[in-house]
Formats: C-alpha cells, sequence, structure tokens
C-alpha cells in the first residue's frame, strides 16, 4: 500500500514534485516509512490536460476539483495553484473532507491561514506550508523545532528574489529602477505586474507567517507596514555605498518591551551585516535570538527544485506521522496573544535625502528641525550643488517611530525643503 496524494495545478513548482519523488525515492521512502503515490492533478481545463499528455505526462489528469475530494483514497492534497481563489476554497473542502493539505501559497496563508489552521484542527488533518516562505530554505520548522528552546528577539529577511535581484543591479552595476525591472521581466523573474515583489507586499505575507513562527503572535497583513524600492534613485545608492551601506529590500520583526513591530522597507545595511552579501534571486532570514545570538538561513527563495523540496518534505513528514499515528498535530504549536509595540518604543536610525536652498543657515535649519523632535545626526553630507539648491543627507542616531513620523511631516512642511527619501539603517 501507498500514501495517494492529489495535486492541484501543475506548473513549475508542482512538476518539481514528481522529478523528486522519483530522483530521491529511496530516501524519502525511508524517511516517510512508505511510498508516496501522484493519484490524480488537477488542471484547468480541457486543452490544459491534453496539453501535458502530449509533452508526455502520463498522470491521471482531471478538470473538476470534486474527482479529488471525493476520493477516498487520496490522504493528502497538495495547493500548488497560486492565489487566493479558488485556492482557498479548494484547501478548504479538503480539510473538510478529512484530507491533510500542503500548501506554499504564502499570500492566502498570511490573509487566511488563522482560518484555515483552525478548520485543520477542527477535522484534526495536518496543514504544512514549509515552502511559502523563502522557498527552499527550511526556516518554518528550523523555527519550530531547531529553535524551540530558543527565545528569537529579532527577525530580518530578504525574502523577495525579484527585488532582490534588481537592488544588485542597481547596486552593483549602478542600474536604474527601470532598467533593473525591465532585465527581471526580460528574465521571468518580474511578472508584468511586478506590484508584489517591487513594492514590498510578497514580502510583508512572508512577515506575517514568520511572526507566527518566530514570535507565536498572529500579526496581521495591513499590521506589517510595507515600502518598495520603486522610488530608489542612483543618487541614494551612491551615498549608500559612500557611508558603507548596502540597500537591500528587507522584511523585520522586532519584539520590544510592548509588543512586536514588523514591517518591510528598504534599509540601508552596513556592508559587513551578512545580510548585505545576499545577492540576486538568493534569499535569507537573519535571527537574533538570546540562546544562539545570531544566526542566518541562506538559499534559493524560489524555483522548481528548491520549492518542491520543501514541498516534499511536508508529505515526508504527514506521511510519517499518518505511519505513527500522531497526525493532526499543528505545524507550529507556539502561540502568544498578539501584542504590537508602542511606537515610541520602536527605535531605529534613518536617512533623509532633502533638496534644500544653496545658501547660508540651512543646516543650522535643518538641525533646529531634527532637534526639536531630539533627533540629533550621526552623518551629515551636503552632496552636489547646482548653485541653487543642494542635496544633504542626513543619517540620524535612533529615533522611535513617533519622533520619525513628526520630522517627516515637518520636513514635507517646510517651503525651503524637498524631503526626496527616507529609508531605515540597520546601525546602532
Amino acid at each position: 500500500m501507498s500514501v495517494k496524494i492529489a495535486l492541484l495545478g501543475f506548473g513549475t513548482v508542482a512538476s518539481g514534485v514528481p522529478f523528486l519523488l522519483k530522483e530521491n525515492h529511496e530516501k524519502i521512502t525511508q524517511a516517510a516509512q512508505d511510498e508516496i503515490e501522484i493519484a490524480k492533478v488537477l488542471v484547468r481545463d480541457d486543452a490544459e490536460k491534453e496539453k501535458l499528455q502530449a509533452a508526455g505526462h502520463n498522470y491521471n489528469f482531471v478538470t473538476n476539483v470534486d474527482e479529488i475530494i471525493e476520493d477516498k483514497d487520496i490522504a493528502i492534497v497538495v495547493e500548488l495553484m497560486g492565489r487566493i481563489e479558488p485556492a482557498k476554497t479548494f484547501i478548504t473542502r479538503a480539510l473538510e473532507a478529512g484530507k491533510h493539505v500542503v500548501s506554499a501559497n504564502k499570500d492566502l496563508l498570511a490573509v487566511h491561514g488563522s482560518e484555515l489552521l483552525e478548520i485543520a484542527q477542527k477535522h484534526k488533518v495536518a496543514l504544512y506550508y514549509e515552502a511559502a516562505v523563502a522557498g527552499g530554505i527550511p526556516i518554518l520548522r528550523t523555527l519550530v523545532n531547531s529553535l524551540a528552546s530558543d527565545k528569537v528577539t529579532k527577525v530580518l529577511g530578504v525574502v523577495n528574489g525579484t527585488s532582490n535581484f534588481m537592488m544588485t543591479k542597481m547596486v552593483e552595476e549602478g542600474w536604474t529602477y527601470e532598467d533593473a525591472l525591465a532585465e527581471a521581466q526580460r528574465l521571468g523573474y518580474a511578472e508584468s505586474d511586478p506590484t508584489n515583489d517591487v513594492e514590498g507586499i510578497d514580502a510583508a505575507y512572508k512577515m506575517v507567517i514568520l511572526s507566527q513562527f518566530a514570535f507565536g503572535m498572529n500579526i496581521q497583513f495591513d499590521q506589517v507596514g510595507h515600502k518598495g524600492i520603486s522610488q530608489i534613485t542612483p543618487q541614494d545608492v551612491s551615498v549608500a555605498q559612500s557611508l558603507g551601506y548596502v540597500i537591500k529590500l528587507v522584511g523585520s520583526i522586532v519584539e520590544t518591551e510592548s509588543g512586536i513591530a514588523a514591517e518591510v522597507t528598504p534599509t540601508f545595511l552596513p556592508k559587513q551585516h551578512p545580510l548585505a552579501g545576499v545577492n540576486d534571486v538568493m534569499n535569507a532570514v537573519y535571527v537574533e535570538s538570546i540562546g544562539i545570538g545570531e544566526s542566518m538561513y541562506y538559499g534559493p527563495g524560489a524555483g522548481q527544485k528548491p520549492t518542491a523540496t520543501s514541498v516534499v518534505a511536508d508529505l515526508v513528514r504527514i506521511v510519517r506521522r499518518l505511519k505513527e499515528g500522531t497526525i493532526g498535530k499543528a505545524f507550529n504549536e507556539y502561540s502568544r496573544p498578539l501584542k504590537l509595540a508602542k511606537p515610541e518604543d520602536v527605535k531605529n536610525n534613518y536617512y533623509f535625502s532633502i533638496k534644500a536652498p544653496d545658501a547660508t543657515g540651512q543646516i543650522l535649519r535643518l538641525s533646529e528641525i531634527f532637534n526639536a523632535e531630539g533627533a540629533s545626526f550621526k552623518q551629515i553630507l551636503q552632496e552636489d550643488s547646482d548653485g541653487q539648491f543642494a542635496s544633504v543627507v542626513i543619517i540620524t542616531h535612533q529615533v522611535n517611530q513617533t519622533q520619525f513620523k513628526n520630522l517627516v511631516e515637518k520636513l514635507d512642511s517646510e517651503a525651503n525643503f524637498e524631503l526626496l527619501n527616507t529609508f531605515k539603517v540597520l546601525g546602532e
């Protein structure tokens, strides 16, 4: 007897599942203590079914999900369709039918994960989703198992390969945002509508999931501030390099005395920081904890084989638990009431790029504005001047979120100054 599974979708990642089951059959079978058999594959329509069959794929393709949901021999459903619907409906029906589910759908799990986990718990079935964050990096299971005895205090992640590829081109080769986006789209890294990747939305979804596993708190997507890379200029990149920093789109979750704060924003990373060397489409999650101290988990964040590896690892775990009679335990059992940090407890260094009149007294005026909010300069540079206006770059010592918000509002209201850009700086 084998454990029968069904695939919902047969795109890039899904087609990697049978590859791994075949190529790594001996190890997978030993780890699972049973054979894993693909019984059915859901595809969009008959045209896709015929196309896949013509390409030599000899699976039992079906076009109606009912053929999977109502098949009592299928024990596990693997959802690799993406998007929220119809994936949410299909997963819900599978769980309610007593089937275990593996998914890589970070959008769905970030928005509706709590609801789906409740359904899974009610029906005593498993819902696993290692591949939903950072593709081939086993970060969720590392947090659940290897760091079970440790207290995580901060998580930083470069978790979107598209934006990271673009930032690598902008930093290392001096490309503009527009040129980097065009190349990412040409290579297939970026969609025709790249909004989710370049505006930090995709990374914010992943921060939602990481908050559950690292801190036991179920933060909502709209509680994760996100700002993307579309406003980064070559001047910002150049200034960062001259001051010893690299710009990356970084997701962060930090626990303060009052609670956790999560956001995704372009960040100046010191060149010696481990995340600064994460380039192209690679991902990494950097963890600070009271036991281990600092650790980083690095690897491909997407792609057929890396993501399928995480999916199959979830399959192995479920099959093994079926054999042991321990199935139904939650993927992540660490849970605490959500407490959001007070703005005054969330402190960072910040970069301000300001266009100012090239005249005596303007730096003094900027000092007065910052001092009034209790903010002091860590670094200040006056860049190129055209004789009328000059670019002024300021990096502050640590200020809290309220101070930062007030500074932005005051600079925006000053007729003499134009606030060009603000970014977080990883510093003291």
